[in-house]
C-alpha cells in the first residue's frame, strides 16, 4: 500500500512539473506541446518500471503502419496506456471524454494537441457532427487516430463488445486499423491500487486493411484483441 501511495505521488507530481515546463508551449506551435506528451509517456514508463517494479514488453513493432495513414484501435485497462502510446505512436490524436477538457492546464494542453471530444452516453448536436469532424482533421493531418473501442476503462478480464462507433470510423474514413493489445489493467488497474513486480505487455497486431464491413471488421478486431489478451495475460 506504501508503494501504491508513493507511485501515485512521484508520478503525478512529476506530470505536473512537466506541465508547468511546457506550459508557454501552449503559446507556441503545436510540436512543442506534443513533445511535452512524448515526455510523460516516457515518465509514465520510468515509474511503472522504477516503483512499481515492472517489465514493459512491447511486442510487434515490426507491424505498425508506416506507408498510408492508419487508426489504432487498443484495449483499455488502465491510464498507463493514454501516456505510453505516445512514446510508440507518432503524436497520436486521441479520442476521449469531453470532462477531460474541463480540467485546468491538463485540458488545455489536450486542446491544443487536437484531442477529439465525444460526451459519452448522449446524443447531442455535436455528437451527431463527430465523425464529419474526425474526417475534416484526417484529411489535414498525418497523425494517427486512437481509440478505445471498449469504450472505458475495464477490468482485464472483463470482455465486452466493441462500440459500433469504431466500425464506424472504419467506414468513414477508409483507412486501415492497427489494433493493439494491452493488459495494464494488472499493474495499474481502474480502481488505482498498483500491483508490483509484473509484467506489462503492449502487443501491436498486423493491421486490418480497409476493405471489409462494418460488421466483420468489428468482429475481427474484437476477436483479434481479445485472443492476444488472452495469450499475454
Amino acid at each position: 500500500m506504501l508503494r501504491n501511495y508513493l507511485f501515485s505521488f512521484i508520478f503525478f507530481s512529476g506530470i505536473i512539473i512537466i506541465s508547468v515546463i511546457f506550459l508557454p508551449g501552449l503559446l507556441l506551435p503545436k510540436k512543442i506541446v506534443l513533445f511535452g506528451g512524448k515526455i510523460m509517456g516516457y515518465w509514465a514508463g520510468f515509474c511503472v518500471k522504477i516503483i512499481l517494479s515492472t517489465e514493459i514488453e512491447v511486442k510487434g513493432k515490426e507491424n505498425i503502419i508506416k506507408d498510408r495513414k492508419f487508426f489504432i484501435a487498443a484495449s483499455h485497462q488502465s491510464m498507463f496506456e493514454t501516456f505510453y502510446l505516445q512514446t510508440i505512436f507518432d503524436s497520436p490524436i486521441f479520442i476521449l471524454k469531453k470532462e477531460l477538457l474541463k480540467i485546468p492546464v491538463f485540458g488545455w494542453y489536450l486542446k491544443k494537441i487536437g484531442s477529439i471530444s465525444i460526451q459519452r452516453n448522449q446524443v447531442t448536436k455535436k455528437n451527431l457532427s463527430f465523425f464529419d469532424n474526425i474526417k475534416d482533421i484526417f484529411q489535414h493531418s498525418k497523425r494517427p487516430l486512437v481509440i478505445f473501442p471498449q469504450g472505458t476503462r475495464v477490468n482485464p478480464f472483463e470482455r465486452p463488445p466493441f462500440k459500433k462507433g469504431t466500425a464506424r470510423i472504419y467506414e468513414e474514413l477508409k483507412i486501415s486499423c492497427q489494433p493493439v493489445a494491452i493488459n495494464s489493467g494488472y499493474v495499474w488497474p481502474k480502481d488505482n491500487i498498483k500491483k508490483t513486480n509484473k509484467k506489462i505487455t503492449l502487443s501491436i497486431l498486423p493491421p486490418i486493411n480497409y476493405g471489409l464491413d462494418k460488421e466483420n471488421f468489428l468482429k475481427n478486431l474484437e476477436n483479434l484483441i481479445y485472443f492476444e489478451l488472452d495469450k499475454i495475460n
